[in-house]
């Protein structure tokens, strides 16, 4: 269609052509005094000119059909589309299990909710404000545990060297000597009189 669009055009610039060329013949006729050949030359670029009006109402027509013709493709690439979307749709429900599924979910969600708040409640009421506070402190640590914030008051000490250190050898003469002299001397107290 649109080859013949393109011929149409090119058509439509011959017959303007045909037409100006018509009318330079007519006036050279005219200067010549030939009247009844400037009058045949206007009568044939008058049918020129119908020419060229129905060559107009062609291209219109072709133009208009190829309008058409792209809107239909843009039209069948939209439902094709809509096809799709639906049997996405249509699958994704299924998934879910359909409207029942969904009502019977929500009324669980709302089951559990109040069997939480019942607890809560029942907790509530037997804590004191003492307990209560503890366990807010609890939870608070729990979450900075679980963000990674530490805890000011868990503090990270050095690890002890895990051997032990031999004394050196005149320490050990004089640990012992000490030791001797504790032993003479205990035996010495427990063998004097006592007084009364």
């Amino acid at each position: 269609m649109k080859n013949q669009r393109d011929k149409l055009h090119q058509y439509q610039k011959r017959i303007t052509v045909i037409t100006d060329r018509e009318t330079e013949i007519a006036k050279e006729c005219l200067a010549r005094g030939d009247r009844s050949k400037a009058l045949l030359a206007l009568r044939r670029k008058k049918f020129q000119q119908s020419l060229l009006a129905k060559t107009d109402a062609q291209l219109e027509t072709l133009e208009q059909l190829t309008s058409n013709v792209e809107f239909a493709l843009v039209q069948k690439d939209v439902i094709y589309g809509l096809q799709q979307g639906t049997a996405v749709l249509k699958q994704i429900h299924n998934e879910m299990g359909g409207i029942e599924q969904v009502e019977k979910l929500m009324g669980e969600n709302e089951d559990a909710r109040a069997y939480q708040r019942e607890i809560s409640e029942m907790l509530g009421g037997q804590m004191s404000n003492q307990d209560e506070d503890e366990v807010e402190g609890e939870l608070e640590a729990l979450q900075e545990q679980a963000q990674g914030v530490e805890q000011p008051d868990a503090l990270s000490y050095p690890t002890a060297p895990s051997t032990t250190l031999k004394a050196k050898p005149d320490e050990d003469k004089r640990k012992s000597r000490a030791r001797e002299r504790a032993k003479e001397q205990g035996l010495e107290r427990t063998s004097e009189p006592m007084l009364a």
